[in-house]
């Protein structure tokens, strides 16, 4: 897969879709960026986006909670359960918005970290949906758009810790 090329699956008709993503860092930083509160605030979610994490209880039967903020104060909120957590291979959780059109449509979601050669990783993501109605809504709100900014933020973020250690 190309550096920074997003991958993103989705059978018509049907519940899931897959996101895949490379990403220049070992296996073992990636996983971290993803469970360390302090970390993830500062790459998930679109740039121009504040993030800011109420409750972030990384393990298998925890919770996390986040707000996000645009330059104009407009807030979306976000929240979920941990169901697994398999350092540095895996995280299993719920994924709910709670904004309109309605809150209540919450996916299934897993993210596989998969080492590749040169100290790099594959991420593996798969959102399951109840509907493909919601399904199908999530592909059109524009969150291709999110997932690779927020991957970009992440590359930035790699770079970053690359030079620290």
């Amino acid at each position: 897969m190309a550096k920074g090329t997003v991958k993103i699956t989705a059978e018509k008709g049907g519940l899931g879709m897959t996101i895949e993503r490379d990403v220049d860092a070992p296996r073992d930083i990636v996983f971290r960026a993803f469970t360390d509160k302090n970390l993830y605030s500062q790459w998930i979610g679109p740039r121009g986006l504040s993030t800011d994490i109420e409750t972030f209880d990384v393990r298998t039967g925890g919770s996390y909670r986040y707000v996000q903020k645009d330059k104009d104060g407009t807030t979306y909120a976000f929240h979920g359960v941990f169901h697994d957590v398999r350092a540095p291979e895996r995280l299993v959780q719920t994924f709910e918005y709670e904004g309109l059109p309605e809150p209540g449509h919450a996916s299934l979601e897993s993210m596989r970290f998969e080492e590749l050669p040169g100290n790099r990783t594959r991420l593996v993501g798969t959102s399951v949906f109840l509907t493909v109605e919601d399904r199908d809504g999530m592909m059109q709100s524009g969150m291709e758009e999110g997932i690779e900014s927020s991957y970009s933020r992440l590359d930035e973020l790699m770079e970053k810790m690359k030079i620290k250690r």
